[in-house]
């Protein structure tokens, strides 16, 4: 396959549900990164069920976040054009179609780009290799392989011995036994999963019985069928996933169908909530969840959060399969969609709070359930309500946790059909028009907001007013009229503190009059503004809308004279913004944080705060939101620090920012490190080997973490964290994660 890709820039993986097309591509994934600059980037596609959204989903995986209303596939298309990058498109049979049109527009654009793509089915592409992989060969035993050493176990064979000791530690391959495990594999079909799932049996079993029991189950199922031995392969794996299901107890095998409706991982509560009833008591489920993780149905990952557990995409879809058989799958999906509901309502009562950052992690994690909840809604007219509460119970979401994109792939599509008046109408009207604006899309926010005043108006809905308001500000100020937003901002507030949101949406209306303010030149008002929303935000422990308060003032303190000041007023907005990963915010603050630094004299740091600068504008997609205003204040930066350093020593200086990754960018940003270690990439000779992502990967493996914890610190899948690890190993050429760990650690300690 590696030569493959050094002769095509697309490979697709074909081959059966549980061959092992996953484990094969980040294997050489990892071998080949070294060849990629820019890295091998993992895009898990297996949950995804909406093809409008796997460009989303690709550019989440790549860290790019752009909330502008521009189709996502031109953002990846200019993100990926001068970038050398491998990029792993896993699981992308149920999406040939769009990943093929992505894959091919990507393709064009980017010339150094690469793609490895497994599916059950070609994508149909031009300049496409496929590469076929077939299951594992077991010789019959009159026939052995060519080359072979007499009795030496072939790769199945010891596949299986290594998954049954795991299962069983008194379990041994013998001479006596290696005939009966070469049979039991090639009844198999030398399916990886399924000799995996069949290991399992040796708990109860000797392998002997294991490979009797096939041998007979096999007859019997060809018999059923009225044909000689030439069931599928598919069918080896059903038979294997049907061992295991017999190996259940009959409340096990019922929690297995139900645990089917989550998409990627959930908590005890979760399964609890969702599945338990009368028939399957939630005191009874945490057995149950025990008993499948030992029969490795169900896999357990430990987290800081707690216990997660999953079902491999294959036997989430046999579990899928008796849901429908059993006639309950509307029922189940209905109750995990009505736990989502209820999760998401409660982010949306305490995000004005302290516990911000903890709910961003915690909805993050959720993400593929919140998404599986809205497309059924999305699915049934008759649960379009519910949608609706849910789309719009995900504003801050949406909009202070990046994923503006998702959220109005879902409002527009649940608002397209005709629906009574209702509050759950209203406000996801009044959302719609916040995150449309935010897109820059001007003339669809307006057009949402006309249509949710009269709703607002003959429900006398304060709430949605003030948020109108804010919306109609935010209009006009991402259009040159200060004066405007101001006065929405004012009414907003106004509405807020007279009977509608007197948390968030009160603050975010006085941030607007801050930066109205500020564009305006009253910077005496526009920092008496800000004063009384930090004092809002300390009485709720808040910490979002705080750092964008936290921003106002350095505007108005650049605008003052006092430039020290504002350095110090935007790196606090940054490291929150940071933690958070609001692209946006952070790039607001970088530019005034490059003006702020201008204004000191320090024009060459300035210049390559510009280049960090850019490149974060670069992940969010639309640069400055389009406001004339922020445009006007980046040139004149600019033009300041071009007088500084000249127009040679300004590009050199810009280049160096610019090729800075956004994690190093940030630290240097907030002097976390020395500007000749983060002006000179090639300086930083320890990490050199190692891409942004692997570096932050090294330093939680040297903190002690997991897998699992990495992923979920970092916002990753578990998969992707595990391909980081292997990279980083095959890169260092180190052997163990104690290695990465000494090595990590050292690197720290000389600040580097």
């Amino acid at each position: 396959m590696k030569q493959l890709l050094t002769a095509s820039r697309l490979v697709t993986v074909t081959g059966v549900g549980g061959v092992g097309k996953t484990r094969t591509v980040l294997r050489v994934a990892a071998e080949v990164q070294r060849a990629f600059p820019d890295g091998a980037w993992l895009v898990d596609l297996s949950l995804l069920a909406q093809a409008d959204l796997v460009a989303e989903v690709v550019a989440q995986a790549l860290g790019l976040r752009d909330p502008s209303a521009r189709p996502q596939a031109e953002s990846l298309a200019e993100y990926l054009a001068s970038r050398r990058l491998l990029l792993v498109l896993d699981n992308c049979e149920h999406l040939a179609d769009r990943c093929a049109q992505l894959v091919d527009e990507l393709l064009r654009a980017a010339p150094a780009l690469q793609v490895l793509v497994t599916s059950r089915q070609p994508l149909v592409v031009q300049g496409e290799h496929v590469f076929p992989l077939l299951p594992l060969t077991v010789p019959e035993p009159e026939r052995p392989a060519a080359g072979a050493v007499d009795g030496e176990p072939d790769a199945a064979v010891l596949l299986f011995a290594e998954r049954a000791r795991a299962a069983s530690p008194s379990f041994a391959l013998t001479e006596a036994n290696q005939a009966s495990v070469a049979s039991l594999c090639r009844g198999l079909d030398g399916i990886p999963l399924a000799i995996e799932l069949a290991a399992v049996r040796t708990r109860a079993l000797p392998v002997e019985q294991i490979a009797e029991l096939l041998e007979g189950q096999a007859t019997d199922r060809f018999t059923l069928l009225g044909g000689g031995p030439m069931a599928g392969r598919h069918e080896s794996l059903r038979t294997a996933i049907d061992w295991s299901h017999g190996l259940c107890t009959r409340t096990e095998g019922l929690l297995w169908a139900r645990m089917s409706v989550f998409a990627g991982d959930f908590d005890l509560a979760a399964a609890q909530q969702v599945c338990a009833d009368v028939m399957l008591p939630g005191t009874d489920v945490l057995q149950r969840v025990a008993g499948l993780v030992d029969k490795s149905i169900l896999l357990c990952e430990e987290n800081p959060a707690g216990a997660r557990y999953r079902l491999l995409d294959t036997l989430r879809e046999y579990g899928l399969d008796l849901l429908r058989a059993g006639g309950e799958e509307r029922q189940l999906r209905r109750r995990h969609r009505d736990f989502y509901l209820r999760l998401a309502k409660r982010f949306d009562t305490e995000w004005c709070g302290p516990h911000q950052v903890a709910w961003y992690e915690q909805l993050s994690r959720e993400q593929p359930n919140l998404m599986a909840a809205l497309d059924f809604c999305l699915a049934d007219p008759a649960e379009h309500h519910a949608g609706l509460e849910l789309a719009a119970a995900l504003l801050y979401f949406w909009m202070a946790c990046g994923h503006p994109r998702e959220g109005r792939h879902y409002l527009d599509r649940l608002l397209t059909p005709t629906h009574p008046p209702s509050e759950a109408l209203t406000k996801a009207l009044w959302v719609a028009a916040m995150v449309t604006a935010m897109q820059g899309d001007l003339d669809a926010a307006e057009a949402r907001l006309a249509q949710c005043r009269p709703h607002a108006a003959a429900r006398g809905d304060t709430t949605a007013a003030g948020w109108i308001e804010y919306v109609s500000g935010l209009c006009a100020l991402l259009q040159g009229d200060p004066a405007g937003a101001l006065a929405f901002a004012e009414e907003s507030a106004t509405l807020h503190r007279n009977g509608g949101d007197p948390a968030t949406g009160l603050l975010i209306a006085l941030t607007m009059q801050c930066i109205a303010l500020a564009f305006a030149g009253e910077f005496d008002r526009d920092i008496a503004v800000t004063e009384q929303t930090w004092a809002l935000c300390d009485e709720y422990r808040e910490r979002w809308i705080r750092s964008y308060a936290d921003y106002m003032r350095a505007l108005a303190e650049v605008g003052r004279g006092n430039p020290g000041a504002a350095v110090g007023y935007s790196r606090d907005a940054l490291r929150f913004k940071r933690q958070l990963g609001d692209s946006t915010g952070c790039a607001m603050a970088m530019d005034v944080l490059a003006g702020a630094t201008a204004a000191l004299g320090e024009a060459e740091r300035a210049t390559r705060l510009l280049g960090v600068a850019h490149r974060l504008w670069q992940s969010v997609g639309r640069p400055r939101l389009g406001s004339p205003d922020l445009v006007a204040a980046r040139a004149d930066v600019e033009q300041q620090a071009r007088a500084g350093v000249g127009d040679e020593g300004f590009d050199t200086a810009y280049a160096d920012g610019l090729a800075l990754d956004l994690t190093a960018g940030l630290d240097y940003a907030l002097d976390e490190q020395t500007p000749s270690a983060a002006g000179n990439p090639a300086q930083r000779a320890g990490w050199a080997p190692l891409t942004r992502r692997e570096r932050e990967v090294a330093v939680l493996v040297a903190d002690g973490m997991t897998n699992q914890q990495i992923a979920d610190r970092l916002v990753i899948g578990r998969r992707t964290a595990n391909t980081h690890v292997e990279h980083i190993l095959t890169k260092l050429d180190f052997t163990s994660r104690a290695q990465i760990a000494a090595w990590a650690a050292a690197q720290q300690r000389d600040n580097i």
